[in-house]
């Protein structure tokens, strides 16, 4: 009954997805078994005290799970500090309320390989997941080599040879090459690098997930959903210092990804399509988000050559802010560009992106900026409202084309930036601005008819605040 439920549960998030998207169903390729067990660690030597690593027992546990039925993994509360655990197919990780997964913190948790560094890790495994309203909690504050109010310096085990980069730190949860992927009714929290780690998945949900990251560490990004695709987030909170859910291309393209019902604060991106863009981007849905004092709203960065065709932003309320250049972003409620990263990237385009139903409270405007070899194409904006004011001292004027490209330039603020586009129809859209001279605002709109062309207006306002 419980997995007949489950199996209605996931058509129904997923059946307008499926409909407007054509093509093989994702759940039509999901075989869940109905029967199950259920194993507890502490039957195989757990003690859930936070001070010995319990590890060995449960790796065992997971081990004893038979292939023939799905395998509930249960942790009773208590505080179960680990070393890298691997699942398997089949096996749910059940970390009940009240129960904590603590995640080591020496480099010696973690296999040789950086790739495979996470606190949980499932690899090439179907059917498969993690739930029971518990926490798995990476400890990232322990990461930090020296805190700092603007952005905290963190610990590289580069420095060691084991991998290259300041961002060599261990992931919380990862799926590698996984289908049939299912998270839900869990927290993460703390995690010294990315959070949640989709790679090369097909069939994933994710849903009634809750996120927690300092807001100061940088690359604690929410969820980073790789090369995946038939991919389903609902009803998640996600407040962390980097990128709130992140679509990437590196190693093949990304489609079908739903996102929907979901409350966001970053010091960085809220949604955000790279910069990781080698590949292409294709029939993605951000629906019924709230985005709250966010260094950027809407953000697709595509700086490797793939294309971008099909994204629907819809019903988002997005209020962007100044924090400090260090990290990426100045304030944009959207934000899409396309420069390539350097010298040897392609410049790949973007097309076809709907905008609709959006309301946003900023501190900057949007900025849109194609390049020469990658056209901004077929961007609608329809019923809209920005209102702009300022209401921190951070220091405007600059637009910031990071990673790469110009990197931050000084520039006038405008509603709209435009650069490299053709074809773009703003129905419906007001801009409210405050009434304060001294912020100094520019003009509704920016741009040059020599590389923007085919813009069409109906019922635009701009006006200023009459409060």
């Amino acid at each position: 009954m419980a997995i007949r439920l489950y199996q209605l549960i996931s058509h129904l998030i997923l059946l307008p997805f499926l409909q407007s998207h054509p093509g093989p169903s994702p759940i039509a390729t999901i075989q869940l078994p109905f029967q199950t067990t259920t194993l507890s660690v502490t039957d195989f030597g757990a003690t859930g005290d936070g001070l010995h690593y319990d590890t060995f027992a449960i790796q065992s546990t997971i081990d004893a799970c038979s292939s023939s039925t799905t395998c509930h993994v249960t942790f009773p509360p208590g505080t179960y500090l680990t070393a890298t655990i691997r699942l398997k197919s089949k096996v749910i990780l059940n970390i009940q309320k009240g129960a904590t997964l603590l995640g080591g913190t020496k480099m010696e948790d973690y296999p040789k390989e950086f790739e495979r560094w996470y606190v949980v890790l499932a690899e090439n495994a179907s059917d498969v997941g993690i739930t029971g309203g518990g926490v798995v909690d990476g400890q990232g504050l322990k990461f930090v080599q020296r805190f700092n109010k603007i952005k905290n310096v963190m610990v590289s085990w580069n420095q060691t040879g084991a991998c290259l980069g300041d961002e060599c730190r261990p992931r919380l949860v990862g799926f590698i090459g996984c289908r049939n992927v299912r998270v839900w009714n869990i927290r993460l929290r703390e995690p010294a690098y990315w959070c949640l780690h989709i790679v090369r998945c097909h069939n994933t949900l994710i849903h009634d997930v809750s996120i927690y990251g300092d807001f100061n560490s940088p690359n604690n990004d929410g969820m980073d959903i790789e090369d995946s695709n038939n991919t389903v987030i609902t009803r998640c909170h996600i407040n962390t210092g980097d990128d709130a859910i992140c679509p990437k291309t590196y190693t093949g393209p990304l489609y079908n990804l739903t996102a929907t019902d979901c409350w966001i604060r970053t010091k960085s991106s809220a949604i955000k399509l790279g910069s990781a863009s080698l590949f292409d981007f294709k029939d993605l849905v951000f629906d019924n988000i709230t985005i709250v004092d966010s260094h950027r709203g809407l953000g697709l960065q595509i700086r490797d050559g793939g294309n971008v065709d099909g994204i629907t932003f819809s019903n988002i309320k997005i209020s962007t802010r100044y924090y400090d250049p260090l990290w990426w972003g100045r304030a944009e409620p959207i934000y899409v560009t396309t420069c390539p990263r350097n010298s040897s990237s392609k410049e790949g385009s973007i097309s076809n992106l709907l905008f609709i139903n959006i309301t946003a409270t900023s501190e900057n405007g949007i900025f849109l900026s194609g390049s020469k070899g990658g056209l901004l194409s077929n961007l609608r904006f329809i019923n809209m409202i920005f209102t702009y004011r300022r209401w921190t001292k951070y220091a405007g004027g600059l637009v910031d084309y990071r990673p790469g490209c110009q990197g931050l330039v000084k520039h006038g603020a405008a509603g709209i930036i435009m650069e490299h586009i053709e074809g773009f129809e703003i129905e419906n859209v007001s801009m409210i601005w405050s009434d304060n001279k001294k912020e100094q605002w520019d003009n509704p709109l920016d741009f040059r008819p020599s590389t923007v062309n085919n813009i069409s207006f109906f019922n635009f306002h701009s006006d200023l605040s009459k409060q």
